[in-house]
C-alpha cells in the first residue's frame, strides 16, 4: 500500500528505488487495484522532530533574491505531485477534500474547524504570556474554563478590520481543505483581565521580566474600543499537540519520514496561490504556517496548518494593506516602467478605488487580476503553479455560491453593513475572475462518472456561465495498464460505453480521449471493469 502510494506521488529519491523490493512480483503499472486513492495511507510514526525556527528576514531575502527549490521554467517543468490518479490532492496531514467534493451545508461552512470553544467572555480572563511573534498587539490568555488562546486586536485606525479578516478567511480556508485554527471574535472589559504570576515578557533592552497590569493597560491604549467601552479581539484557540514551527514552501522536513514530496511540487501548495489571490492573502509566507506533532489513533505524526489571517482581504494587521498589494515588494519591471516613463505610466494598483470604510482596509475587485497577482515576495510553490494546478484550485473557488460567500463574510461581525457588503461583493467578483482566468487553462471537464452505460461529466465553464457549452470529440481505446499503450476502438466516438467494455472481464482498462476546439487541451479518462461495474479510475490532462 505505501509502496503504491510512493509511486503514485512520484518520489524521485532512494525510496523510489526500493519500490520493486517493497512490491515483489508486481510489475510497474499505471493503476493499482485501490486507485483512485482518496486518502493517503496511515502515516509512519514520528517520535522526535526538531523544534526549528525560520527567520523572517532570511525567508524574505532568500526568496526575493534567490530561486529556492526545484523551479519550473517554460521549457522544463515538473507536474504536481502528492496527487491521486484523478489529479486531486487526497486527504492527508496537509489537506482534506471538503466543499467541492461534498457540498458543505451552510451550518458546516459557518462552523468551520469548530465552534464549541469560544472563550468565556463573561468570566475572568488571565494573561499568561506576552505575544512575541507577528506585528499586531496581543497576548496569550486563558479563560475561566482554563482554555488557552492567542489574542490579537485591530489597529486604532481601523476597528474591526483585522479581527474580521482573521475569522472570515479562516472559515474559507477550512472549507477549501486546509488545517486552520478555530478563530473567534469576542469582546471583554478591562476589569476582566488579570495577569498570571508566571507571565513574563522581554522588554526593549532584551531583559526578561514579569508582565504587570501597567503593561496590559499600555497595550490596550493602542487598540480601539467599542461604543460601550469594551475591547474587541480575535481569539485563536490553541492547537493541540507540540508546536514544531513553520514549514517552508520548498524542500521537505528531513526529520519527518512522511514528508516525502518537495513542497514546491505539492498540488495543495501550488493551488494555494489561487486561494490566496482570491482572499487577498499576500502575507502567505513560511512564518504564517506552522507544524504540530500530534497523536491520532495511537500514531504520532506532523500535521501542517495555515495560521494568522489578520493580513488578508484588505488588512495588513496594523493598518490597511498597501495599495501595491498583489505584486512583489521588489518588482523590477513595474518600477522601471514608472521610472523611465517619468511618471506617465500609471500602474493598475494606482487606479484602484477603495471605499471610505475603515473596517474594509484596502480590498477591491475592479483592478484585481488573478493571473498576475503575487504575494509580497516569491513563493517557490506559487511560482511552480501550472495550468492544471490553477484549474484544481479554481474549480474549488467557483464552488462557493453568492449566498455562501455572504454567510461567511457575515461572521466578521461588522457594525457597518456597508463593510460587510463591500467585502462580499469583492469576493464574488474576484471569484468570477478566477473562474474566467483559470478554468479555460485546460479542458474544463470534471466530475467524471459512469451513469446508465454512459460517461458523464460537468463542463465547469458552462456550468458557471463563464462560457457557452463547447463542442468536443471522443475516441475510445482499450488501455494496457502495464505498458500504458492504447489501442483505439474503431467507430466508438460517443459518450456511450463501447460494447467491448460491457463484455470485458474484471481488471480490464479502457480510455476515453476527449478533445475540444483547442487540440492542445485534452482530457483522457480511464475506466476499469470491477465486479461487473465500470468505474472511473483516472484522469490525465494536457494543455
Amino acid at each position: 500500500m505505501r509502496a503504491h502510494f510512493l509511486k503514485r506521488i512520484g518520489i524521485l529519491s532512494a525510496t523510489a528505488l526500493l519500490l520493486p523490493l517493497l512490491s515483489p512480483g508486481h510489475p510497474t503499472r499505471k493503476f493499482y487495484d485501490d486507485d483512485p486513492l482518496l486518502k493517503e495511507p496511515l502515516p509512519m510514526n514520528v517520535e522526535k522532530v526538531l523544534d526549528r525556527r525560520i527567520s523572517d528576514y532570511y525567508d524574505f531575502f532568500s526568496n526575493s533574491f534567490a530561486k529556492l527549490g526545484e523551479q519550473n521554467s517554460k521549457t522544463k517543468f515538473t507536474r504536481a505531485k502528492a496527487v491521486n490518479t484523478l489529479g486531486d490532492a487526497p486527504d492527508s496531514a496537509w489537506y482534506t477534500q471538503r466543499h467541492y467534493w461534498k457540498t458543505m451545508s451552510m451550518e458546516e461552512l459557518v462552523r468551520g474547524p469548530g465552534d464549541q470553544n469560544a472563550p468565556d467572555a463573561t468570566g475572568q480572563l488571565t494573561v499568561v504570556k506576552a505575544k512575541t511573534e507577528g506585528i499586531s498587539p496581543g497576548f496569550t490568555m486563558e479563560d475561566s474554563k482554563g482554555r488557552r488562546y492567542n489574542v490579537k486586536f485591530d489597529p486604532l485606525t481601523n476597528p474591526e478590520m483585522a479581527t474580521a479578516a482573521d475569522v472570515i478567511v479562516s472559515k474559507f480556508f477550512h472549507a477549501l481543505g486546509y488545517n486552520v485554527p478555530e478563530n473567534y471574535i469576542f469582546t471583554f472589559s478591562r476589569q476582566q483581565l488579570v495577569v498570571a504570576s508566571s507571565a513574563a515578557l522581554t522588554d526593549a533592552k532584551g531583559k526578561r521580566r514579569p508582565i504587570t497590569d501597567r503593561d496590559v493597560t499600555e497595550l490596550l491604549l493602542k487598540v480601539p474600543r467599542t461604543s460601550d467601552g469594551r475591547y474587541r479581539a480575535v481569539a485563536s484557540y490553541y492547537l493541540r499537540g507540540k508546536n514544531v514551527r513553520e514549514f517552508r514552501y520548498q524542500g521537505t522536513r528531513q526529520d519527518d519520514p512522511n514528508d516525502v514530496v518537495p513542497h514546491e511540487h505539492r498540488r495543495d501548495l501550488r493551488g494555494l496561490s489561487v486561494f490566496c489571490a482570491w482572499l487577498g492573502h499576500d502575507d502567505s509566507r513560511a512564518i504564517n504556517n506552522t507544524d504540530f506533532l500530534v497523536e491520532e489513533n495511537g500514531i504520532h505524526f506532523i500535521k501542517h496548518y495555515l495560521i494568522d489571517f489578520g493580513s488578508t482581504s484588505g488588512s495588513a494587521s496594523i493598518g490597511p494593506n498597501s495599495p501595491r498589494s498583489g505584486q512583489y515588494l521588489f518588482a523590477v519591471k513595474p518600477t522601471a516602467a514608472e521610472f523611465f516613463s517619468l511618471g506617465l505610466y500609471v500602474p493598475k494598483w494606482a487606479r484602484a478605488h477603495y471605499p471610505n470604510l475603515p473596517a474594509v482596509g484596502r480590498f477591491e475587485a475592479a483592478t484585481f487580476d488573478p493571473e498576475t497577482w503575487v504575494p509580497e515576495y516569491r513563493n517557490p510553490a506559487f511560482v511552480n503553479r501550472l495550468p492544471d494546478d490553477a484549474f484544481w484550485a479554481a474549480k474549488q473557488v467557483m464552488a462557493f455560491t453568492d449566498e455562501q460567500i455572504r454567510a461567511l463574510v457575515k461572521l466578521g461581525q461588522f457594525s457597518d453593513p456597508r463593510a460587510e457588503k463591500w467585502i462580499a461583493d469583492c469576493l464574488i467578483i474576484r471569484r468570477d475572475k478566477i473562474g474566467k482566468a483559470f478554468l479555460p487553462k485546460v479542458l474544463p471537464f470534471d466530475r467524471f462518472a459512469v451513469e446508465d452505460n454512459r460517461l458523464t461529466f460537468e463542463d465547469l465553464a458552462a456550468k458557471h456561465k463563464l462560457a457557452a457549452p463547447r463542442d468536443y470529440t471522443v475516441q475510445w481505446s482499450r488501455f494496457d495498464n502495464n505498458t500504458e499503450q492504447k489501442t483505439p476502438l474503431p467507430g466508438e466516438t460517443s459518450l456511450r460505453l463501447p460494447g467491448q467494455i460491457q463484455v470485458a472481464g474484471d481488471g480490464e482498462y479502457f480510455a476515453a480521449d476527449i478533445r475540444g476546439e483547442d487540440p492542445k487541451k485534452t482530457g483522457t479518462v480511464f475506466l476499469r471493469k470491477n465486479s461487473g461495474n465500470v468505474e472511473v479510475v483516472g484522469v490525465d490532462r494536457t494543455w
